[in-house]
Protein backbone atom coordinates (compact mmCIF):
# COMPACT_ATOMS: atom_id res chain seq x y z
CA UNK A 1 0.00 0.00 0.00
CA UNK A 2 2.97 2.30 -0.05
CA UNK A 3 2.32 4.91 2.60
CA UNK A 4 -0.93 3.77 4.29
CA UNK A 5 -2.06 6.66 6.45
CA UNK A 6 -5.82 6.19 6.50
CA UNK A 7 -6.71 4.43 9.76
CA UNK A 8 -10.47 4.52 9.15
CA UNK A 9 -12.09 1.07 9.21
CA UNK A 10 -13.21 0.06 5.74
CA UNK A 11 -14.50 -2.89 3.78
CA UNK A 12 -11.78 -5.41 2.86
CA UNK A 13 -10.38 -5.34 -0.63
CA UNK A 14 -7.92 -7.36 -2.64
CA UNK A 15 -4.88 -5.32 -1.55
CA UNK A 16 -5.85 -5.60 2.11
CA UNK A 17 -5.73 -9.37 2.05
CA UNK A 18 -3.64 -10.65 -0.78
CA UNK A 19 -0.73 -8.33 -0.18
CA UNK A 20 1.19 -7.91 3.02
CA UNK A 21 0.73 -4.17 3.43
CA UNK A 22 -2.92 -3.35 4.07
CA UNK A 23 -5.69 -3.92 6.57
CA UNK A 24 -8.18 -2.36 8.90
CA UNK A 25 -6.58 -0.64 11.88
CA UNK A 26 -6.84 -1.69 15.49
CA UNK A 27 -8.55 1.15 17.29
CA UNK A 28 -7.83 0.10 20.86
CA UNK A 29 -5.04 1.31 23.10
CA UNK A 30 -2.83 -0.75 25.40
CA UNK A 31 0.43 -0.05 27.24
CA UNK A 32 3.73 -1.37 26.00
CA UNK A 33 4.72 -4.65 27.57
CA UNK A 34 7.50 -4.12 30.10
CA UNK A 35 11.10 -4.49 29.01
CA UNK A 36 14.16 -4.71 31.22
CA UNK A 37 15.12 -1.76 33.36
CA UNK A 38 15.92 1.31 31.27
CA UNK A 39 19.45 1.59 32.70
CA UNK A 40 20.44 -2.04 32.19
CA UNK A 41 23.39 -2.95 30.00
CA UNK A 42 21.46 -5.75 28.28
CA UNK A 43 18.18 -3.96 27.52
CA UNK A 44 17.63 -5.91 24.29
CA UNK A 45 17.99 -9.40 25.70
CA UNK A 46 19.88 -12.30 24.15
CA UNK A 47 19.28 -14.45 21.09
CA UNK A 48 20.70 -17.38 19.17
CA UNK A 49 20.29 -18.54 15.61
CA UNK A 50 21.55 -20.29 12.49
CA UNK A 51 22.59 -23.41 14.45
CA UNK A 52 24.70 -26.16 12.95
CA UNK A 53 25.53 -29.54 14.42
CA UNK A 54 28.61 -28.16 16.18
CA UNK A 55 28.00 -24.41 16.50
CA UNK A 56 25.44 -21.65 16.89
CA UNK A 57 25.37 -17.87 16.56
CA UNK A 58 24.92 -16.07 19.89
CA UNK A 59 23.77 -12.45 19.93
CA UNK A 60 23.23 -9.58 22.33
CA UNK A 61 23.42 -5.80 22.43
CA UNK A 62 25.20 -3.63 24.99
CA UNK A 63 23.61 -0.32 26.04
CA UNK A 64 26.68 1.59 27.27
CA UNK A 65 26.96 4.87 29.18
CA UNK A 66 27.02 8.03 27.09
CA UNK A 67 30.38 8.69 25.51
CA UNK A 68 31.39 5.02 25.29
CA UNK A 69 32.95 4.15 21.95
CA UNK A 70 33.64 0.43 22.45
CA UNK A 71 33.16 -2.37 24.96
CA UNK A 72 34.40 -5.89 25.59
CA UNK A 73 31.73 -8.56 25.89
CA UNK A 74 32.47 -11.92 27.45
CA UNK A 75 30.36 -14.99 26.73
CA UNK A 76 30.10 -18.57 27.88
CA UNK A 77 28.15 -21.69 26.93
CA UNK A 78 27.24 -24.53 29.29
CA UNK A 79 25.21 -27.71 29.18
CA UNK A 80 23.15 -26.85 32.26
CA UNK A 81 20.90 -23.87 33.07
CA UNK A 82 23.01 -23.08 36.16
CA UNK A 83 26.04 -22.58 33.87
CA UNK A 84 28.28 -24.84 35.95
CA UNK A 85 29.25 -27.21 33.10
CA UNK A 86 30.95 -24.72 30.77
CA UNK A 87 31.91 -26.06 27.33
CA UNK A 88 32.88 -22.86 25.49
CA UNK A 89 33.74 -19.28 26.35
CA UNK A 90 35.32 -16.24 24.80
CA UNK A 91 35.37 -12.49 24.38
CA UNK A 92 34.22 -10.24 21.57
CA UNK A 93 34.61 -6.50 21.18
CA UNK A 94 31.77 -4.28 20.01
CA UNK A 95 31.54 -0.60 19.24
CA UNK A 96 29.36 2.16 17.85
CA UNK A 97 30.39 1.01 14.36
CA UNK A 98 28.03 -1.95 14.73
CA UNK A 99 25.56 -0.23 17.03
CA UNK A 100 27.06 -2.01 20.07
CA UNK A 101 25.62 -5.35 18.96
CA UNK A 102 27.73 -8.42 19.68
CA UNK A 103 27.59 -11.65 17.71
CA UNK A 104 29.75 -14.73 18.12
CA UNK A 105 29.94 -18.14 16.52
CA UNK A 106 30.11 -20.51 19.49
CA UNK A 107 31.75 -23.64 18.06
CA UNK A 108 32.96 -27.02 19.25
CA UNK A 109 29.53 -27.90 20.67
CA UNK A 110 27.91 -31.34 20.82
CA UNK A 111 25.31 -32.13 18.15
CA UNK A 112 21.61 -32.33 18.95
CA UNK A 113 22.14 -30.90 22.42
CA UNK A 114 20.48 -28.10 24.38
CA UNK A 115 22.96 -25.51 25.62
CA UNK A 116 22.68 -22.46 27.87
CA UNK A 117 24.63 -19.23 27.45
CA UNK A 118 25.20 -15.80 28.98
CA UNK A 119 27.03 -12.56 28.22
CA UNK A 120 28.87 -10.17 30.57
CA UNK A 121 29.87 -6.55 29.93
CA UNK A 122 30.42 -3.31 31.80
CA UNK A 123 30.01 -5.03 35.15
CA UNK A 124 26.66 -6.67 34.41
CA UNK A 125 25.50 -10.07 33.20
CA UNK A 126 22.79 -10.77 30.67
CA UNK A 127 19.79 -13.05 31.12
CA UNK A 128 20.61 -16.72 30.53
CA UNK A 129 19.62 -17.93 27.09
CA UNK A 130 18.88 -21.44 25.87
CA UNK A 131 19.75 -22.76 22.42
CA UNK A 132 20.09 -26.09 20.63
CA UNK A 133 22.50 -27.46 18.07
CA UNK A 134 21.20 -29.42 15.10
CA UNK A 135 21.25 -33.21 15.21
CA UNK A 136 23.60 -35.32 13.13
CA UNK A 137 23.21 -38.85 11.84
CA UNK A 138 20.06 -40.86 12.48
CA UNK A 139 17.23 -38.55 13.62
CA UNK A 140 13.72 -39.75 14.45
CA UNK A 141 11.78 -36.71 15.59
CA UNK A 142 11.85 -32.91 15.23
CA UNK A 143 9.46 -30.18 16.33
CA UNK A 144 9.74 -26.75 14.73
CA UNK A 145 7.62 -23.61 15.18
CA UNK A 146 7.09 -21.30 12.20
CA UNK A 147 6.24 -17.59 12.48
CA UNK A 148 5.86 -14.56 10.24
CA UNK A 149 4.61 -10.97 10.01
CA UNK A 150 5.06 -9.39 13.43
CA UNK A 151 3.96 -5.76 13.17
CA UNK A 152 4.71 -4.09 16.53
CA UNK A 153 2.26 -1.27 15.81
CA UNK A 154 -0.61 -3.66 15.11
CA UNK A 155 -0.69 -5.58 18.35
CA UNK A 156 1.00 -7.48 21.13
CA UNK A 157 3.25 -10.45 20.47
CA UNK A 158 1.18 -12.96 22.45
CA UNK A 159 1.91 -15.68 19.87
CA UNK A 160 5.65 -15.26 20.39
CA UNK A 161 5.15 -15.93 24.09
CA UNK A 162 3.22 -19.12 23.34
CA UNK A 163 6.10 -20.32 21.13
CA UNK A 164 8.60 -19.44 23.87
CA UNK A 165 6.67 -21.66 26.30
CA UNK A 166 7.04 -24.76 24.10
CA UNK A 167 10.07 -26.32 25.76
CA UNK A 168 10.28 -29.26 23.33
CA UNK A 169 11.05 -27.26 20.17
CA UNK A 170 14.22 -27.97 18.22
CA UNK A 171 14.09 -24.72 16.27
CA UNK A 172 12.01 -21.69 15.28
CA UNK A 173 11.77 -20.53 11.67
CA UNK A 174 10.80 -16.93 10.94
CA UNK A 175 9.66 -16.42 7.35
CA UNK A 176 9.86 -12.67 7.06
CA UNK A 177 8.36 -9.33 8.06
CA UNK A 178 10.12 -9.61 11.41
CA UNK A 179 9.60 -5.84 11.55
CA UNK A 180 7.78 -3.21 9.49
CA UNK A 181 9.12 -0.01 8.00
CA UNK A 182 6.08 2.26 8.32
CA UNK A 183 5.91 5.33 10.53
CA UNK A 184 3.68 6.06 13.48
CA UNK A 185 -0.01 5.49 12.65
CA UNK A 186 0.65 4.55 9.02
CA UNK A 187 -0.05 0.83 9.43
CA UNK A 188 -1.42 0.02 12.85
CA UNK A 189 -1.81 2.32 15.84
CA UNK A 190 -2.00 0.05 18.89
CA UNK A 191 1.62 0.86 19.77
CA UNK A 192 3.76 3.79 18.61
CA UNK A 193 6.73 3.24 16.31
CA UNK A 194 10.30 4.19 17.08
CA UNK A 195 11.34 6.30 15.32
CA UNK A 196 8.01 7.95 14.58
CA UNK A 197 8.87 8.37 10.89
CA UNK A 198 9.07 5.70 8.22
CA UNK A 199 12.50 4.14 8.44
CA UNK A 200 14.90 4.99 5.59
CA UNK A 201 18.40 5.60 7.00
CA UNK A 202 20.76 3.30 8.88
CA UNK A 203 19.94 5.13 12.12
CA UNK A 204 16.23 4.60 11.42
CA UNK A 205 16.55 0.86 10.79
CA UNK A 206 18.71 0.39 13.86
CA UNK A 207 16.18 2.23 16.00
CA UNK A 208 13.30 0.08 14.74
CA UNK A 209 15.23 -3.14 15.37
CA UNK A 210 16.01 -1.86 18.86
CA UNK A 211 12.33 -1.19 19.56
CA UNK A 212 11.35 -4.72 18.55
CA UNK A 213 14.12 -6.28 20.63
CA UNK A 214 12.79 -4.55 23.78
CA UNK A 215 9.45 -6.35 23.50
CA UNK A 216 9.19 -8.80 26.41
CA UNK A 217 7.43 -11.54 24.39
CA UNK A 218 9.92 -11.43 21.54
CA UNK A 219 12.77 -11.44 24.06
CA UNK A 220 11.24 -14.55 25.65
CA UNK A 221 11.14 -16.38 22.32
CA UNK A 222 14.75 -15.51 21.52
CA UNK A 223 15.90 -16.45 25.02
CA UNK A 224 14.36 -19.94 24.84
CA UNK A 225 14.90 -21.02 21.21
CA UNK A 226 17.36 -20.73 18.37
CA UNK A 227 15.88 -19.00 15.32
CA UNK A 228 16.54 -19.35 11.61
CA UNK A 229 15.02 -16.27 9.91
CA UNK A 230 14.77 -15.05 6.35
CA UNK A 231 13.53 -11.60 5.44
CA UNK A 232 10.56 -10.75 3.24
CA UNK A 233 9.84 -7.19 2.12
CA UNK A 234 9.09 -5.10 5.21
CA UNK A 235 12.56 -5.54 6.67
CA UNK A 236 13.44 -3.08 3.87
CA UNK A 237 10.25 -1.72 2.21
CA UNK A 238 6.91 -3.05 0.99
CA UNK A 239 6.92 -5.12 -2.22
CA UNK A 240 10.68 -4.88 -2.56
CA UNK A 241 12.48 -6.21 -5.62
CA UNK A 242 16.13 -6.10 -6.62
CA UNK A 243 16.12 -2.49 -7.86
CA UNK A 244 13.35 -0.86 -5.87
CA UNK A 245 10.17 -1.25 -3.87
CA UNK A 246 6.56 -0.17 -4.08
CA UNK A 247 7.05 1.77 -0.84
CA UNK A 248 10.13 3.67 -1.96
CA UNK A 249 10.12 7.02 -3.74
CA UNK A 250 13.58 7.90 -4.97
CA UNK A 251 12.59 11.54 -5.44
CA UNK A 252 11.92 12.01 -1.71
CA UNK A 253 13.68 9.05 -0.07
CA UNK A 254 16.96 8.85 -1.97
CA UNK A 255 18.54 6.01 -3.90
CA UNK A 256 17.07 2.55 -3.35
CA UNK A 257 20.57 1.06 -3.19
CA UNK A 258 21.39 3.26 -0.18
CA UNK A 259 18.18 2.34 1.62
CA UNK A 260 18.66 -1.34 0.90
CA UNK A 261 22.25 -1.14 2.15
CA UNK A 262 21.09 0.50 5.39
CA UNK A 263 18.35 -2.10 5.91
CA UNK A 264 20.76 -4.98 5.36
CA UNK A 265 23.47 -3.58 7.63
CA UNK A 266 21.01 -3.12 10.48
CA UNK A 267 19.49 -6.55 9.86
CA UNK A 268 22.82 -8.36 10.16
CA UNK A 269 23.81 -6.29 13.18
CA UNK A 270 20.59 -7.02 15.06
CA UNK A 271 19.70 -10.58 14.00
CA UNK A 272 21.35 -13.83 15.21
CA UNK A 273 22.37 -14.99 11.73
CA UNK A 274 25.57 -15.77 9.88
CA UNK A 275 26.77 -13.02 7.54
CA UNK A 276 27.53 -13.85 3.88
CA UNK A 277 30.08 -11.97 1.82
CA UNK A 278 27.25 -10.46 -0.25
CA UNK A 279 24.65 -9.38 2.30
CA UNK A 280 21.84 -9.69 -0.27
CA UNK A 281 22.54 -13.40 -0.71
CA UNK A 282 20.77 -14.66 2.40
CA UNK A 283 19.91 -18.10 0.99
CA UNK A 284 21.37 -20.89 3.09
CA UNK A 285 20.73 -24.51 4.01
CA UNK A 286 20.70 -26.51 7.26
CA UNK A 287 21.00 -30.28 7.75
CA UNK A 288 19.02 -31.79 10.64
CA UNK A 289 20.55 -35.25 10.63
CA UNK A 290 19.15 -37.63 8.05
CA UNK A 291 15.57 -36.53 8.73
CA UNK A 292 15.29 -33.06 7.25
CA UNK A 293 17.06 -30.33 5.36
CA UNK A 294 15.87 -26.74 5.70
CA UNK A 295 16.66 -24.50 2.75
CA UNK A 296 15.94 -20.79 3.23
CA UNK A 297 15.27 -18.82 0.04
CA UNK A 298 15.85 -15.10 -0.52
CA UNK A 299 12.96 -13.86 -2.68
CA UNK A 300 13.29 -10.05 -2.51
CA UNK A 301 16.58 -8.21 -2.76
CA UNK A 302 19.07 -10.25 -4.77
CA UNK A 303 17.28 -11.54 -7.86
CA UNK A 304 13.58 -10.68 -7.96
CA UNK A 305 12.25 -9.02 -11.10
CA UNK A 306 9.87 -6.10 -10.65
CA UNK A 307 6.24 -7.01 -10.00
CA UNK A 308 3.85 -6.55 -12.91
CA UNK A 309 0.54 -4.75 -12.28
CA UNK A 310 -2.83 -6.39 -11.74
CA UNK A 311 -5.22 -4.54 -14.06
CA UNK A 312 -8.37 -6.66 -14.39
CA UNK A 313 -11.19 -5.59 -12.00
CA UNK A 314 -12.27 -8.26 -9.51
CA UNK A 315 -15.47 -7.35 -7.62
CA UNK A 316 -14.75 -7.17 -3.91
CA UNK A 317 -11.05 -7.92 -4.34
CA UNK A 318 -9.73 -4.95 -6.29
CA UNK A 319 -7.82 -6.14 -9.35
CA UNK A 320 -6.46 -9.40 -10.71
CA UNK A 321 -4.45 -10.57 -13.70
CA UNK A 322 -4.10 -13.37 -16.25
CA UNK A 323 -0.86 -15.28 -16.69
CA UNK A 324 -0.33 -14.04 -20.24
CA UNK A 325 2.07 -11.73 -22.05
CA UNK A 326 4.88 -10.37 -19.88
CA UNK A 327 3.89 -12.68 -17.02
CA UNK A 328 5.17 -15.59 -19.15
CA UNK A 329 8.59 -14.06 -19.85
CA UNK A 330 11.05 -16.79 -18.79
CA UNK A 331 13.59 -14.16 -17.77
CA UNK A 332 11.36 -12.97 -14.92
CA UNK A 333 12.35 -14.51 -11.60
CA UNK A 334 11.93 -14.32 -7.84
CA UNK A 335 15.24 -16.02 -7.10
CA UNK A 336 17.72 -14.91 -9.74
CA UNK A 337 19.80 -17.27 -11.87
CA UNK A 338 22.51 -17.79 -9.24
CA UNK A 339 20.08 -18.80 -6.52
CA UNK A 340 18.04 -20.97 -8.89
CA UNK A 341 21.16 -22.99 -9.77
CA UNK A 342 22.10 -23.22 -6.08
CA UNK A 343 18.62 -24.43 -5.13
CA UNK A 344 18.64 -27.10 -7.83
CA UNK A 345 22.01 -28.42 -6.64
CA UNK A 346 21.00 -28.25 -2.98
CA UNK A 347 17.81 -30.24 -3.49
CA UNK A 348 19.42 -32.93 -5.59
CA UNK A 349 22.44 -33.32 -3.30
CA UNK A 350 20.52 -33.70 -0.05
CA UNK A 351 20.10 -37.24 1.33
CA UNK A 352 17.58 -36.13 3.97
CA UNK A 353 14.10 -37.68 3.99
CA UNK A 354 12.32 -34.32 4.02
CA UNK A 355 13.18 -31.15 2.12
CA UNK A 356 11.76 -27.99 3.74
CA UNK A 357 11.88 -24.76 1.71
CA UNK A 358 11.46 -21.67 3.91
CA UNK A 359 10.56 -18.54 1.97
CA UNK A 360 8.37 -15.44 1.91
CA UNK A 361 5.40 -15.58 -0.47
CA UNK A 362 2.72 -18.12 -1.35
CA UNK A 363 3.86 -20.74 -3.84
CA UNK A 364 0.45 -22.29 -4.59
CA UNK A 365 -1.80 -20.73 -7.20
CA UNK A 366 -4.45 -18.41 -5.77
CA UNK A 367 -7.27 -17.55 -8.15
CA UNK A 368 -10.48 -15.59 -8.17
CA UNK A 369 -11.46 -17.61 -11.25
CA UNK A 370 -9.99 -21.08 -11.70
CA UNK A 371 -9.24 -22.42 -15.18
CA UNK A 372 -6.76 -24.99 -16.53
CA UNK A 373 -3.44 -23.73 -17.86
CA UNK A 374 -4.56 -24.53 -21.39
CA UNK A 375 -7.35 -21.96 -20.94
CA UNK A 376 -5.01 -19.30 -19.60
CA UNK A 377 -5.13 -20.45 -15.99
CA UNK A 378 -8.00 -18.21 -14.96
CA UNK A 379 -7.77 -14.97 -12.97
CA UNK A 380 -5.01 -14.63 -10.37
CA UNK A 381 -5.14 -12.11 -7.55
CA UNK A 382 -1.61 -11.25 -6.40
CA UNK A 383 1.31 -10.58 -8.76
CA UNK A 384 3.69 -10.17 -5.79
CA UNK A 385 3.63 -13.90 -4.98
CA UNK A 386 4.73 -16.82 -7.15
CA UNK A 387 1.62 -16.44 -9.34
CA UNK A 388 3.29 -13.34 -10.79
CA UNK A 389 6.31 -15.40 -11.89
CA UNK A 390 4.96 -18.63 -13.47
CA UNK A 391 8.08 -19.58 -15.47
CA UNK A 392 10.22 -19.32 -12.34
CA UNK A 393 7.71 -21.48 -10.45
CA UNK A 394 7.78 -24.02 -13.28
CA UNK A 395 11.57 -24.22 -12.96
CA UNK A 396 11.23 -24.89 -9.24
CA UNK A 397 8.67 -27.62 -10.00
CA UNK A 398 11.29 -29.15 -12.31
CA UNK A 399 13.78 -29.09 -9.41
CA UNK A 400 11.24 -30.74 -7.10
CA UNK A 401 10.59 -33.49 -9.62
CA UNK A 402 14.32 -34.05 -10.12
CA UNK A 403 14.84 -34.26 -6.34
CA UNK A 404 12.27 -37.04 -6.08
CA UNK A 405 9.63 -35.44 -3.86
CA UNK A 406 9.08 -35.12 -0.12
CA UNK A 407 9.31 -31.34 -0.49
CA UNK A 408 7.42 -29.04 1.88
CA UNK A 409 7.25 -25.32 1.11
CA UNK A 410 6.91 -23.11 4.19
CA UNK A 411 5.52 -19.62 3.68
CA UNK A 412 4.56 -16.43 5.51
CA UNK A 413 3.54 -12.98 4.19
CA UNK A 414 -0.21 -13.31 3.66
CA UNK A 415 -1.46 -12.81 7.26
CA UNK A 416 -3.55 -15.97 7.15
CA UNK A 417 -3.09 -19.72 7.48
CA UNK A 418 -3.19 -22.13 4.52
CA UNK A 419 -2.55 -25.78 3.68
CA UNK A 420 -2.04 -26.46 -0.03
CA UNK A 421 -1.21 -29.25 -2.40
CA UNK A 422 1.27 -28.00 -5.01
CA UNK A 423 0.33 -28.99 -8.55
CA UNK A 424 1.45 -27.53 -11.85
CA UNK A 425 -2.11 -27.30 -13.20
CA UNK A 426 -4.54 -27.63 -10.27
CA UNK A 427 -7.66 -26.65 -12.22
CA UNK A 428 -7.12 -29.40 -14.77
CA UNK A 429 -8.75 -32.58 -13.40
CA UNK A 430 -6.95 -34.85 -15.89
CA UNK A 431 -3.81 -36.11 -14.14
CA UNK A 432 -2.65 -37.80 -17.36
CA UNK A 433 -2.20 -34.38 -19.00
CA UNK A 434 -0.42 -32.80 -16.02
CA UNK A 435 -3.51 -32.02 -13.97
CA UNK A 436 -4.59 -32.68 -10.40
CA UNK A 437 -7.17 -34.88 -8.71
CA UNK A 438 -8.42 -33.08 -5.61
CA UNK A 439 -9.88 -36.26 -4.11
CA UNK A 440 -6.80 -38.49 -4.29
CA UNK A 441 -4.14 -35.78 -4.45
CA UNK A 442 -2.70 -37.33 -7.62
CA UNK A 443 -0.76 -34.75 -9.60
CA UNK A 444 0.49 -32.91 -6.52
CA UNK A 445 4.28 -32.59 -6.61
CA UNK A 446 4.81 -31.16 -3.09
CA UNK A 447 2.85 -29.46 -0.30
CA UNK A 448 2.78 -26.04 1.31
CA UNK A 449 2.06 -24.84 4.84
CA UNK A 450 1.48 -21.09 5.21
CA UNK A 451 1.67 -19.67 8.69
CA UNK A 452 -0.56 -16.79 9.70
CA UNK A 453 0.83 -13.58 11.15
CA UNK A 454 1.92 -12.87 14.70
CA UNK A 455 -0.04 -9.56 14.67
CA UNK A 456 -0.52 -8.21 11.14
CA UNK A 457 -4.17 -8.08 10.00
CA UNK A 458 -5.85 -10.58 7.69
CA UNK A 459 -9.19 -10.41 5.92
CA UNK A 460 -12.37 -10.23 8.01
CA UNK A 461 -14.72 -12.72 6.39
CA UNK A 462 -17.62 -13.16 8.84
CA UNK A 463 -20.05 -14.63 6.33
CA UNK A 464 -17.51 -16.81 4.52
CA UNK A 465 -17.81 -15.05 1.17
CA UNK A 466 -14.12 -14.91 0.44
CA UNK A 467 -13.47 -18.40 1.77
CA UNK A 468 -16.21 -19.62 -0.54
CA UNK A 469 -14.46 -18.10 -3.55
CA UNK A 470 -11.13 -19.56 -2.51
CA UNK A 471 -12.38 -23.12 -2.09
CA UNK A 472 -14.63 -23.10 -5.15
CA UNK A 473 -11.90 -21.91 -7.51
CA UNK A 474 -8.80 -23.53 -5.99
CA UNK A 475 -9.25 -27.30 -5.50
CA UNK A 476 -5.66 -27.75 -4.29
CA UNK A 477 -6.24 -25.50 -1.24
CA UNK A 478 -7.21 -27.67 1.73
CA UNK A 479 -7.34 -25.07 4.49
CA UNK A 480 -7.62 -21.29 4.65
CA UNK A 481 -8.06 -19.39 7.93
CA UNK A 482 -8.28 -15.78 6.87
CA UNK A 483 -8.43 -13.59 9.96
CA UNK A 484 -6.75 -15.09 13.03
CA UNK A 485 -3.28 -14.51 14.43
CA UNK A 486 -0.95 -17.29 15.55
CA UNK A 487 1.74 -19.67 14.30
CA UNK A 488 2.45 -23.06 12.74
CA UNK A 489 3.94 -26.11 14.47
CA UNK A 490 5.66 -28.85 12.47
CA UNK A 491 6.02 -32.34 13.91
CA UNK A 492 8.51 -34.21 11.72
CA UNK A 493 9.09 -37.96 11.71
CA UNK A 494 10.48 -40.25 8.98
CA UNK A 495 7.05 -41.51 7.91
CA UNK A 496 5.18 -38.21 7.93
CA UNK A 497 5.16 -34.49 8.69
CA UNK A 498 2.21 -32.90 10.50
CA UNK A 499 1.49 -29.19 10.28
CA UNK A 500 -0.60 -27.87 13.18
CA UNK A 501 -2.21 -24.43 13.18
CA UNK A 502 -2.52 -22.47 16.42
CA UNK A 503 -4.19 -19.10 17.05
CA UNK A 504 -4.24 -16.64 19.94
CA UNK A 505 -7.49 -15.05 21.09
CA UNK A 506 -6.33 -11.42 20.82
CA UNK A 507 -3.42 -9.14 19.99
CA UNK A 508 -5.07 -6.10 21.57
CA UNK A 509 -4.25 -6.99 25.19
CA UNK A 510 -1.85 -9.38 26.96
CA UNK A 511 -3.34 -12.89 26.90
CA UNK A 512 -2.16 -16.44 27.51
CA UNK A 513 -5.02 -18.04 25.55
CA UNK A 514 -4.19 -20.08 22.48
CA UNK A 515 -6.28 -22.61 20.55
CA UNK A 516 -5.48 -25.51 18.27
CA UNK A 517 -7.35 -25.05 14.98
CA UNK A 518 -6.60 -28.00 12.72
CA UNK A 519 -3.80 -30.20 11.37
CA UNK A 520 -2.80 -31.69 8.05
CA UNK A 521 -0.09 -34.18 7.28
CA UNK A 522 1.94 -35.38 4.33
CA UNK A 523 3.10 -38.98 4.34
CA UNK A 524 6.51 -39.84 2.95
CA UNK A 525 6.28 -40.50 -0.79
CA UNK A 526 2.71 -39.16 -1.14
CA UNK A 527 3.40 -35.45 -1.87
CA UNK A 528 -0.12 -34.41 -0.89
CA UNK A 529 -1.99 -33.39 2.25
CA UNK A 530 -4.57 -35.31 4.25
CA UNK A 531 -6.35 -34.30 7.49
CA UNK A 532 -4.44 -35.12 10.64
CA UNK A 533 -4.60 -34.55 14.39
CA UNK A 534 -2.80 -32.66 17.12
CA UNK A 535 0.47 -34.33 18.10
CA UNK A 536 1.77 -34.77 21.67
CA UNK A 537 4.70 -32.78 22.97
CA UNK A 538 8.03 -34.55 23.36
CA UNK A 539 8.45 -36.26 26.70
CA UNK A 540 10.93 -34.78 29.17
CA UNK A 541 11.95 -31.65 27.23
CA UNK A 542 15.11 -29.79 28.29
CA UNK A 543 14.74 -27.27 31.09
CA UNK A 544 13.84 -23.74 29.97
CA UNK A 545 16.33 -20.96 30.47
CA UNK A 546 15.82 -19.54 33.97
Amino acid sequence: MGHPVDQTPRAPNRRDFFRSSGGAALLVAAPLLPAQAAGAVFQHGVASGDPLADSVILWTRVSPPAGTTAANVEWLVATDPGLTQVVARGRVRTSAARDFTAKVNASGLAAGRTHYYRFSALGETSPVGRTRTLPSGRTEHLRIAVASCSNHAYGLFNAYRRIAERADLDLVLHLGDYLYEYGDGQYGNLRPTQPANEIITLTDYRSRHAQYKTDADLQALHRQHAMVPIWDDHESANDAWRRGAQNHDAATEGLWAARRRAALQAYYEWMPVREPADLKQAQRSFRLGDLAQITMLETRLSGRSEQLPATIPVPGLGAGFKATGAFLDPARTLLGTTQEAWLSNTLQASPATWQLLGQGVMFAQLKALGRPNADGGGLFVNPDQWDGYPPCRDRVFDMIDAAGGNVIVLTGDIHSAWANDLARDPNNPDVATGGYDKTSGAGSRAVEFVTTSITSPGLPDPDGTFAGIIFSQNPHIKHADLDRRGYLLLDIQPARVVGEFYVVDTVATPSAVESFVTAFEVQAGSNHLVPSAQTPAKAHPPAPAP
